[in-house]
């Protein structure tokens, strides 16, 4: 007759509270065509940061890109960007965020939906992050 033992091993408490996160810029949807923040609604490249409204950014694709507009996400002095890159990663030539990164901010490329809840994410944690989104109206679309 073989004897079992049972080993107790106590569950370790989580403590879950309600987060606050109302007063700041939350990614609440996204899909091909835009995204919302705090529940409204966006259809154009835009800027997101924890504290600050979303404003557009002229960034109407990512071919588009230029030193400028990464030179516009510094002067909020993030700690990193994150850039939304549409249906797809793709990534961004050095030379266009060098300045960024001789300040020492990060850029983090990824699809927009992968920026989105890395966004989400790092702001919950009182990161000083930057949304990057391009959002190309005729991504996806053929001729």
């Amino acid at each position: 007759m073989a004897l079992l033992f049972a080993v107790y091993r106590p569950i370790s408490a989580m403590k879950l509270h309600q987060s606050d996160t109302q007063k700041y810029q939350t990614v609440t949807g996204y899909d091909q065509t835009g995204v919302e923040i705090n529940a409204e609604r966006f259809n154009y490249s835009l800027i997101v940061l924890p504290e600050v409204p979303p404003r557009a950014w002229n960034a109407p694709s990512f071919d588009a890109l230029t030193k400028e507009h990464f030179d516009l996400l510094g002067a909020e002095h993030p700690d990193v960007v994150i850039l939304g890159t549409g249906a797809r990663q793709r990534f961004i030539h050095p030379k266009l965020t060098a300045a960024l990164t001789m300040r020492r901010i990060g850029v983090e490329c990824m699809d927009s939906q992968a920026a989105c809840r890395t966004y989400n994410i790092l702001m919950g944690e009182g990161r000083k992050v930057a949304l990057a989104l391009v959002i190309d109206a005729n991504e996806g679309k053929t001729a």
